[in-house]
């Protein structure tokens, strides 16, 4: 049975005013419930195609279906329930006094009842285990601890599809490992469709079922066993990148 898609995008191509191409008739979908991992360098296109898919971008050409709408037909409102956006640097995201006034803003924004409200910040941040932060000063939290609260205000809007910049940059390795978890655990458990911008190929094997490796047009998009067989993917990769990112999926 064919499955239904969370986001398709079909023949995206972007240019800049001043010229530069960022996108060349890209093609990308994600179904529900599933675990994208998008392999990009810098100026590869990757936060245009992020941009173009939440709608903060229009593609001079192509198409972007959310959940089988056109996406100038949802509207704003309907689009942030719909998608949510998790940036690399969460201070560029959290801008309430404490954490509690934070996961609050968009709920409350939505237009919905306090009890509501204060039942979705509990929600979210038990998701990813900061309910215990909720009385805090957002400038007193550390780093990870941030990550984590603005992962939490996303949620607290219901997305059934999350999608994340680099969110594991900077973080120690313990604080990917529980980073990597929590969004297993939302996938796996929520069917909450994840599509995340990386770096880490050392985990990304463990949580994703498919791969994008994006170059302003898309070199691959598939699952891990084409991945692992092609030797296009060894010539971009190397052949030490390819083996770690294949061996980990295989535990």
């Amino acid at each position: 049975m064919k499955r239904e898609r969370a986001i398709d995008a079909a023949g995206v191509s972007f240019t800049y005013e001043e010229g530069t191409k960022a996108l060349k008739n890209v093609d990308f979908w994600a179904d529900r419930g599933q675990f994208v991992a998008m392999l990009a360098s810098n100026g590869s296109g990757k936060t245009t195609l992020i941009k173009v898919l939440v709608g903060l971008l229009k593609p001079q050409e192509g198409r972007v279906l959310v959940g089988g709408r056109e996406l100038s037909a949802i509207g704003a409102k309907g689009l942030y329930q719909e998608v949510g956006l998790v940036f690399q640097n969460p201070d560029d995201q959290l801008f309430g006094a404490t954490v509690e006034e934070d996961v609050a803003f968009g709920p409350r924004n939505l237009g919905l009842e306090e009890a509501e409200v204060s039942a979705r910040g509990a929600e979210s941040l038990s998701a990813v285990n900061a309910l215990e932060l909720r009385k805090r000063a957002v400038h007193h939290l550390s780093f990870g601890e941030k990550k984590r609260v603005a992962l939490a205000g996303v949620l607290s809007m219901h997305p059934s599809t999350l999608i994340l910049d680099e969110p594991t940059t900077a973080l120690d390795p313990e604080g990917r490992e529980r980073f990597f978890t929590t969004l297993g655990d939302l996938n796996r458990r929520k069917a909450v469709t994840i599509i995340m911008i990386t770096h880490d190929i050392g985990t990304i094997g463990q949580h994703a079922s498919r791969l994008l490796y994006l170059d302003r047009r898309l070199i691959f998009f598939g699952g891990f066993d084409d991945f692992c067989l092609s030797t296009d993917m060894t010539d971009y990769f190397g052949e030490h990148s390819q083996h770690l990112i294949c061996h980990r999926h295989d535990k």
